[in-house]
């Protein structure tokens, strides 16, 4: 696999980043309505989140979406391959993708990391090859951004609520991301989303972000409290 697709710095600048050699990365996006009813975002905005994410994600490696028939286009018009979500949850979703990309050292990325860089994923994934099974929690510590598992050794996806411990237990070996890394980022909560730097996340996170956190105009998609009792989880789809 060959050179990755431009990526942004920290600057806003562009560069090219080396594509990761031997994986698929595969990244389940709810792309309904309902997407990340946590943050109380508008559609709009959950699409934003996933599409930048996916567009760095294919700076890395080859990527298989699992997402709705409605949403399908979007990211196959970015160059990823597209399995339709048949629901059943998100594990089912990335059961889903990981069989379209058997053969293959086979990553799976959550689609909520709008801050994420391509060199950051290609260097876990350089990083994981040296585990059977591998794992980067997120910024909190209690969830799980990415899974990796080599040819021919099999995922036990289990993301959910405290799903860090969860793949710990299933043998995934953690690695050791800085906190600070876009691949730790992941979006739950208008805070979180707050807290990172405009100029790292994705373009099209950071349009909708200056439209609707840093100042609402006419016809802007809004981004609304989430019901006090949505209980989230851990930044899925």
């Amino acid at each position: 696999m060959t050179g990755g697709s431009p990526t942004p710095d920290a600057t806003g600048a562009h560069r090219q980043a080396p594509a990761s050699r031997g994986w698929v990365v595969v990244i389940p996006v709810k792309g309904t309505d309902n997407a990340k009813s946590r943050l109380g975002a508008a559609v709009e905005l959950a699409t934003a989140i996933a599409l930048d994410t996916v567009t760095a994600a294919l700076g890395a490696a080859p990527v298989v979406v699992v997402t709705s028939v409605v949403a399908a286009p979007s990211f196959a018009a970015l160059g990823a391959r597209v399995v339709v979500d048949l629901g059943g949850g998100l594990n089912a979703a990335v059961r889903s993708g990981i069989a379209a990309a058997e053969g293959e050292n086979v990553a799976v990325l959550l689609g909520d990391l709008p801050s994420l860089r391509s060199d950051e994923l290609v260097a876990a994934l350089d990083a994981a090859e040296a585990h059977p099974r591998a794992m980067v929690a997120d910024a909190e510590g209690l969830g799980t951004v990415l899974i990796t598992a080599l040819r021919g050794v099999e995922h036990s996806p289990a993301f959910g609520a405290g799903s860090r411990v969860a793949h710990i237990a299933a043998g995934y070996r953690e690695l050791p991301v800085a906190a600070i890394s876009g691949l730790r980022r992941d979006v739950d909560t208008e805070q979180q989303l707050r807290s990172i730097d405009a100029k790292r996340l994705g373009e099209r996170t950071r349009a909708i972000v200056a439209a609707t956190l840093d100042g609402e105009g006419p016809g802007t998609p809004r981004v609304t409290p989430a019901p006090a009792d949505d209980p989230g989880s851990n930044g899925l789809r």
